[in-house]
């Protein structure tokens, strides 16, 4: 049996009520790939004004976040910052109320103008919904908003400082059959000044808990001798299925990991991906997957490489497919499918690149701007949905040749990916939440 239709059976086993009600349980959706299904969803609308076209509501979420909501059932929940420092989640029916909200410990706050202590995004799997905060707070909460468990990776694995995370913590945890994963990639001390020797990382990991009680399952060491500030990564996890066995793929600190699920035992590594010891690229696009290959954009945006998954030990030299400059992104995860993946820059260029060959088969500048593209792309049939941080938010048809067929201007920062559910788009803004809808 094949990589491709082990995972695909597993996952479908494991979010079968996901697929079939189109639920969005986790930032990439219900296969993990930012792959919607194919639906009649809307290209444009308009969201202020007294004229407005295609929106089905808008709520005003009570603080800042930058997380993309999880959707099951009747079910939409989003997490942010409440003004009184606090981190909190919040549950909403598909008519955008109000449902509950449920608080967590001490927020940490935001650095970057655009982001928050509350960029995770939260995961569910219909019982419990899991939230991941800047603060370290981790918790399940049950969909009637009770807390069923919470603990603080900081406090059980050691606290953050300004040297060792320097920005803003962006991983999202990710399902396994066993439990809920966390790729937690952190440096030491930065020394003083840029003539130092390169500091690097000894307490970056990753960590599996049990879905049920909060339990660490297994904890695994991950320092891979990044230097500095490329020690730090941001990205989240994949959850494939390599030869029977399920795993968890990790991209950060110059390397590629896979981990046994059950165990957190490494399984291979790829790398580096940073052959010059270059001190300064912390990596926040995460690794995306499709058909036994994963494809890891690197370099703040300068390299994305494709990886084919199995295999033991050190694979750079044997699984290693190709390696293509200048399309990739710094924040933006790529896409793939049907034998393409759709990689954007942070300036808002598209490149589909065959997966076989790794020919670019074309690249296409959606729309030249001052405003970066952050959010990651979402892929619902030939349709690619792609927000840029002033809140303008492009559809692209690329079924041939690449075009817009849509655009529409919500007037917000978004750095959250689109959710397509049931003909619905959802998009979440840094302060508001939005469902549009023909």
């Amino acid at each position: 049996m094949t990589t491709r239709l082990l995972t695909c059976l597993s996952i479908l086993m494991f979010f079968s009520t996901s697929v079939v009600a189109e639920n969005w349980p986790s930032w990439r959706g219900p296969l993990g790939t930012s792959l919607a299904q194919p639906g009649d969803y809307p290209t444009q609308w308009t969201t202020t004004g007294d004229d407005t076209k295609n929106l089905m509501w808008k709520v005003e979420v009570p603080g800042k976040g930058s997380s993309t909501p999880a959707v099951w059932g009747d079910n939409i929940f989003i997490t942010y910052n409440l003004p009184d420092g606090k981190n909190s989640l919040m549950s909403l029916n598909r008519k955008g109320e109000k449902q509950w909200s449920v608080e967590f410990g001490a927020a940490t706050p935001g650095k970057y103008g655009i982001a928050s202590g509350a960029n995770s995004s939260p995961i569910t799997d219909g019982d419990n919904v899991y939230v991941f905060y800047k603060s370290g707070d981790l918790a399940a909460v049950d969909f009637n908003g009770d807390i069923v468990w919470q603990a603080n990776i900081q406090t059980l694995f050691g606290e953050d400082t300004s040297d060792t995370i320097w920005w803003d913590m962006g991983t999202s945890p990710v399902m396994s059959k066993s439990g809920i994963a966390i790729a937690y990639q952190r440096s030491a001390a930065k020394g003083e000044g840029d003539e130092q020797p390169p500091v690097y990382s000894d307490n970056s990991f990753v960590v599996s808990f049990d879905k049920k009680t909060g339990k660490v399952n297994w904890k695994q060491d991950r320092n891979l001798k990044a230097p500095r500030e490329s020690a730090q990564s941001y990205t989240t996890p994949l959850v494939v299925e390599e030869d029977g066995n399920e795993t968890v793929v990790v991209l950060g600190a110059d390397f590629v990991t896979s981990h046994d699920a059950q165990t957190g035992k490494e399984v291979w590594r790829f790398g580096t991906l940073n052959p010059n010891h270059e001190q300064y690229w912390r990596s926040i696009a995460s690794a995306t997957y499709s058909d036994g290959v994963v494809f890891a954009p690197y370099a703040r945006g300068g390299s994305l490489t494709a990886i084919k998954v199995g295999g033991s030990g050190n694979v750079t030299d044997s699984h290693m497919l190709w390696q293509v400059n200048g399309i990739s992104s710094d924040c933006a995860t790529p896409v793939a499918n049907n034998g393409k993946v759709y990689s954007g820059t942070d300036r808002g260029q598209l490149a589909c690149v065959d997966v076989e060959s790794g020919e670019i088969d074309w690249q296409f500048d959606v729309e030249k701007s001052g405003k970066r593209y952050k959010s990651s792309l979402t892929l619902a049939g030939n349709l690619i949905y792609w927000p840029r941080e002033d809140g303008t938010v492009f559809v692209v048809d690329v079924s041939g040749e690449p075009k817009v067929v849509g655009k529409s201007v919500m007037e917000e920062s978004i750095v959250a990916s689109p959710v397509l559910v049931d003909g619905l788009v959802i998009i979440r803004t840094l302060d508001g939440l939005y469902c549009m809808g023909k």
